[in-house]
């Protein structure tokens, strides 16, 4: 990577790299300390991103630095507590920050190391549309290699700092890392309250020296006038990089520049990996995904999230109306307005539309969940939001929030789409997916917000030939000045524009929009309000067969040697890893859901019960699941997409039991190896030198000869039935004759059973051959037993 313009190399840095190798990392730190505090800045400055590489790590992922995100306070006390000093908004690294800044050196950062959208607009020399990247594109001299950013020291530390969620690997071991006790994570959230701080203002940068005065930090040319910043700024836009030119600040800016510059490289490092045009191409199912997020990243993005409607909403309530924006207005108060529209919203919906539709089918999604829900809900984190009623119900959400509804209705409505498409291919049954299930209905449905959301769509929906002076207007991303805006007339023409001009900007002119409450999600709703209603009756079958299997499990299962299922109705689901209370909670959720749904969508109980008897879902009189949905064909059944997705789910399973020679089945777990294939080659000499005695024995009428069947004839064969579902009346055609099995004696249960009866019988001075009668004998009393029993039961069929 290429380091500033060195005129010669730096005694300093090559000292303090030798000392990076040789000594402690707490003394490390305490050299780094001294020396941010005795040199001057022009000494410094050749350290700087030698330090900051050190610190986050290499942007190819190569050198992990101080490894962040695995260093744990609880894990590691003593290096935690050093590097949260070092590192923090007030400590001795923003110290050389700003004191670098003072003296306007700037650092070379690769443009190849920038998000996807980002880089491939420069290397096209088209500028992007984010102020942060204005004035700083440095073409390569002759013969030089790829394209620079000229950054100032604040932006190159915090471009690292950003880029370190992204480039860096989490190492083997921090797989099991708690990502909010991390050391990145609390560096994010100290970051974001210094510099967005919801009370008060930002706080200035510290004195450089003790005793002088506090440099000014605010870079010299910055990246665009704050006048133009409480809208969108376009002048930019699409301008070829060669005709970038320098920008007189507003002297009010300085204020929040620092603040502005923290916003734009979080938001552009962690969000901007996908641009429109981009996501369009992404929803073919051809398309090479360009950039996978990590849970840990989209945790990180929450926080950020949440942080900024905290921000967002410490406007004081008279500067919240627009009424209330003037020239005395301060330049935090109108970057608290404009943070959110201006620099997140585009590129974190784009951000999540790439989540809905990319993220894997199972419950790690819970994080893009609860981030796209704190996203949604700006009155949680409001400073005078309502307390919970105490009755438990939902409080409802004030008129004031409307505007922000209306202003972001397709993270409300596309993305809910979106969810419902995902829960309609994920396993209800488990309590982690009916739990994300839950969480969404119960937001959406809380009061007032379905019919703010109605509302935005009316005015997205609102005819165009209803207001003559502006069928001429093009709706795109909101761009205008406020001279452009001051001539618009009514209030509703300017809300149902600003909603029109929202939907077009984020899909484009010619996107297709589905109304959330029109009859395409309807029916969305209604097959979800079916699955779950499925769910709920496969989870209470679960618990029934659990319970069943757990009343009739023998005693010696509980040592764990009992034999497996391998007939169960249900495959494998975490509702068995979890038990009863999983169940319980499943129930609970799915429940809740399917209130809330009835509730948001207006179903009645007649129109549930109606759609719930057209899936079948009734059981039948042997309490036992019907077959999945399908149709018969020439070949036999064929599923309908329903019965693939009810089979993939585990709703519904056809009933397959083993059908071949239970002596040639695989070798069990619970079975000795080497002990089966043994006793199966003595059972077939046996077989086969004594075939015809035990043919003439079972073929006799008297008791011998029941007595023979019993133990020589395989139960129950003549009435096994094919594996295909379709010849449920054919039955085996291939019988096998009388033979003896010895394969029980393999098994670890019937060898701990009798170890267990000669130990009892020890106890009495019972020999080792005594208890071998006693035990052949008692054998053959209950086999006597059980044979009356079953000649018995045939005579009573017949």
């Amino acid at each position: 990577m290429a380091f500033p313009h060195l005129q010669q190399p730096s005694f300093l840095l090559a000292s303090l790299k030798a000392d990076s190798i040789n000594k402690p990392f707490a003394q490390r730190c305490q050299d780094l300390v001294k020396v941010i505090e005795d040199f001057p800045a022009k000494e410094l400055h050749a350290i700087f991103p030698w330090l900051v590489e050190s610190i986050f790590g290499s942007l190819d992922g190569v050198l992990i630095g101080w490894n962040l995100r695995c260093l744990q306070g609880r894990v590691s006390p003593v290096e935690y507590s050093i590097v949260m000093e070092f590192l923090d908004p007030g400590g001795p690294m923003m110290k050389l920050v700003y004191k670098l800044q003072a003296e306007d050196y700037k650092f070379d950062f690769p443009v190849s190391y920038l998000p996807g959208p980002v880089k491939a607009s420069i290397q096209e020399r088209v500028l992007p549309d984010s102020p942060l990247y204005h004035n700083k594109v440095q073409f390569p001299p002759t013969g030089g290699l790829g394209l620079n950013l000229a950054l100032n020291p604040f932006e190159y530390y915090m471009f690292f700092f950003a880029l370190s969620l992204i480039t860096q690997k989490p190492l083997p071991g921090a797989l099991h890392v708690r990502t909010s006790d991390c050391a990145y994570f609390i560096l994010v959230d100290r970051y974001l309250s210094w510099f967005l701080p919801t009370e008060g203002s930002v706080l200035p940068p510290l004195s450089s020296s003790p005793g002088g005065p506090s440099p000014s930090p605010a870079p010299r040319t910055p990246a665009m006038p704050f006048a133009s910043y409480g809208l969108h700024h376009t002048s930019l836009l699409k301008r070829h990089i060669s005709h970038q030119t320098s920008v007189n600040a507003d002297p009010a800016s300085h204020e929040i520049w620092r603040s502005e510059t923290l916003l734009q490289v979080f938001v552009e490092m962690w969000l901007h990996h996908y641009s429109l045009e981009m996501y369009q191409k992404m929803q073919s199912p051809h398309a090479k995904e360009s950039f996978t997020p990590t849970e840990e990243h989209v945790l990180v993005v929450r926080l950020l999230i949440k942080h900024l409607h905290a921000f967002s909403n410490s406007l004081k309530p008279e500067q919240v109306s627009p009424s209330a924006h003037s020239h005395a207005t301060s330049p935090l108060e109108e970057f608290k307005r404009a943070a959110i529209p201006r620099f997140v919203q585009q590129k974190l919906y784009l951000f999540l539309q790439h989540c809905f539709g990319h993220w894997p089918l199972d419950a790690s999604f819970r994080a893009v969940l609860e981030m796209w829900l704190s996203y949604l809900q700006p009155w949680r984190y409001a400073p005078d939001k309502q307390p919970q009623s105490s009755d438990g119900q939902a409080r409802c959400v004030s008129e004031r929030w409307a505007p922000f509804v209306q202003e972001n209705l397709l993270m409300y409505t596309k993305l809910f789409v979106g969810f419902l498409s995902r829960a309609l291919r994920t396993d209800l049954v488990s309590p982690k997916n009916a739990l994300m299930v839950f969480r969404v209905a119960k937001v959406f449905a809380q009061p007032n917000l379905a019919e703010m959301i109605q509302k935005g769509e009316q005015l997205f929906l609102e005819p165009e030939l209803v207001i003559p002076h502006r069928q001429h207007r093009f709706f795109s991303a909101p761009t205008f000045t406020g001279s452009f805006l001051s001539s618009w007339p009514p209030a509703v023409t300017d809300t149902s524009f600003k909603v029109k001009s929202h939907v077009y900007s984020l899909e484009g002119q010619d996107c297709k929009y589905t109304p959330m409450f029109g009859p395409e999600v309807r029916t969305l709703v209604l097959r979800l309000a079916q699955l779950i209603t499925q769910a709920k009756q496969t989870a209470k079958s679960i618990s029934d067969q659990c319970g069943e299997s757990t009343a009739s499990r023998p005693f010696l299962s509980w040592l764990g040697f009992c034999l497996s299922d391998t007939n169960s109705s249900f495959p494998a689901n975490d509702l068995d890893d979890m038990g009863q209370d999983s169940v319980r909670k499943t129930d609970e959720y799915l429940e809740k859901a399917l209130e809330y749904l009835c509730q948001m969508f207006r179903l009645s109980e007649a129109q549930l019960a109606q759609l719930t008897l057209a899936l079948g879902t009734a059981q039948d009189e042997n309490g036992k699941k019907q077959l999945p949905d399908c149709i018969v064909g020439e070949d036999g059944l064929i599923l309908t997409p329903l019965g693939r997705y009810q089979i993939i789910n585990g709703l519904r399973k056809f009933d397959i039991e083993y059908q071949g020679d239970s002596e040639l089945q695989p070798i069990r777990s619970y079975e000795i190896a080497s002990l089966v294939r043994l006793l199966f080659r003595l059972s077939s000499a046996i077989n086969h030198r004594f075939a015809g005695q035990m043919a003439a024995l079972c073929s006799r009428g008297d008791f011998l000869g029941s007595f023979c069947r019993y133990h020589l004839m395989e139960p129950g064969l003549a009435n096994r039935h094919l594996l295909s579902p379709v010849g449920q009346g054919r039955t085996a055609s291939r019988a096998r004759g009388p033979r003896l099995s010895l394969r029980f004696l393999g098994s670890y249960r019937t060898l701990l059973s009798l170890l267990l009866a000669f130990f009892v019988a020890s106890l009495f001075c019972i020999g080792p051959l005594p208890c071998a009668l006693l035990l052949v004998l008692g054998y053959f009393l209950y086999a006597a037993a059980m044979t009356l029993l079953t000649e018995q039961g045939k005579l009573h069929q017949l």
